[in-house]
């Protein structure tokens, strides 16, 4: 699968109430890391997360994650 844009070299921590998000997988959203429709035109869609319960979220914002859209360390690559 083809990666996004790198749009940081770091991944956000947040603290997520349950509910669905839409994670940015092209990398060109302004709204980092959840999707703002900049995809459009690109073979890219945004990942669909549900979480289930109030927890801490490390997301993936250089998008070359192997865990998408969770962090796994890429960026330390980069």
């Amino acid at each position: 699968m083809k990666k996004g844009k790198i749009a940081e070299k770091s991944p956000v921590m947040m603290e997520m109430d349950p509910g669905t998000y839409w994670w940015c997988a092209c990398g060109q959203s302004k709204n980092q890391p959840f999707c703002d429709g900049s995809h459009k035109g690109t073979e890219f869609s945004p990942k669909e997360v549900k979480i289930e319960e109030k927890q801490t979220v490390f997301w993936c914002r250089c998008k070359q994650t192997d865990n998408p859209p969770f962090c796994d360390g890429s960026h330390r690559d980069l």
